[in-house]
């Protein structure tokens, strides 16, 4: 797995071994970003689920500000952090490591706003409607603020946001949503 993009373009990104992690494949990632990329320059990012880091990295290297990652596994936080070593953009990245609505706790508790949230959680835990309820209760989004969901199978519920673009890439689907006005 690798950088696809930006000024770490080719760089590997280790991590997609990890017991259960399921990296966004490369033609995705590069469809994903290609739609977001107006909103990447000088953004803060979250990459709730974050696994190998895949998603934040490519963020940060399409010229986001700074990246909050967060995964519940303790390994796959371990190797975020060598990578995020390696890169030497540690200081635009934050991790931890917290069940993800602790973490959502914790954004909010510190006063954290995003511009651009990454969900991709673990294709059977269905909690991408839940999520994008408590973003909204506990104002976690700045104006225009975007969230970027990979899911299967799952209904998600837009009371609100709207949805700006959706695409199947055989049984996944990606969906980018604004928060309503």
């Amino acid at each position: 797995m690798r950088v696809i993009s930006g000024f770490l373009r080719g760089r590997e990104i280790k991590g997609y071994t990890i017991d259960g992690t399921r990296p966004t494949m490369d033609r995705v990632k590069e469809s994903m970003f290609a739609i977001i990329q107006d909103y990447i320059s000088g953004s803060v990012c979250l990459d709730l689920f974050a696994g190998t880091g895949n998603l934040g990295i490519e963020a940060i290297s399409n010229g986001a500000k700074k990246v909050y990652f967060n995964d519940k596994n303790k390994i796959a936080c371990k190797i975020i952090k060598q990578t995020i070593d390696k890169f030497e953009i540690s200081d635009k990245c934050e991790i931890l490591n917290k069940d993800y609505l602790d973490a959502l706790d914790y954004y909010k508790e510190n006063h954290i706003k995003f511009n651009i949230v990454f969900l991709d959680p673990p294709y059977d835990n269905k909690v991408i409607t839940e999520i994008f309820k408590t973003l909204y209760r506990k104002r976690l989004l700045k104006k225009d603020a975007i969230v970027v969901c990979e899911y299967t199978d799952q209904t998600i519920e837009e009371e609100y946001f709207d949805v700006i673009k959706s695409k199947n890439y055989g049984y996944k689907k990606v969906g980018i949503y604004v928060q309503k006005k």
